[in-house]
């Protein structure tokens, strides 16, 4: 039955998006990171990312984080610059405690800016974060 299905709710994993000087191009680009500000180590996550905004549409892509250990992060992907007028939705599956924990991330169109930075747990960076 449904009622006895347990679903995990996800706390102190988070997605975010920072603005970082890219030595080699010698520019700024967004990239994006799963951070874990748990004390507990997630095991094999799994991100996938895809934007859109109406008809338009990225490809969906798959990335396999592995572990990420407690109080720490992992970068998922670089963002272009055309990629963040759109909706951008990042959906993170992973393993703690033997059980399999799933969220959705949402960043809508043009909230990725550099007016929405803040501080962020873990890195010591400011970027923008989502729940």
């Amino acid at each position: 039955m449904k009622k006895d299905i347990e679903i995990p709710v996800v706390e102190g994993v988070y997605v975010v998006v920072v603005k970082e000087w890219n030595e080699e191009f010698l520019c700024h680009d967004w990239n994006s990171y799963i951070i874990n500000d748990t004390e507990e180590t997630i095991e094999t996550a799994i991100v996938v990312t895809k934007g859109y905004e109406g008809d338009q549409k990225t490809t969906l892509l798959r990335h396999v984080i592995g572990d990420v250990e407690g109080k720490s992060f992992a970068k998922i992907e670089m963002l272009q610059e055309k990629v963040l007028a759109m909706n951008n939705e990042f959906v993170v599956t992973y393993f703690k405690d033997s059980k399999l924990y799933d969220k959705k991330y949402l960043f809508r169109k043009n909230t990725i800016n550099e007016n929405a930075l803040q501080d962020l747990p873990v890195m010591e960076l400011k970027g923008v974060m989502m729940k």
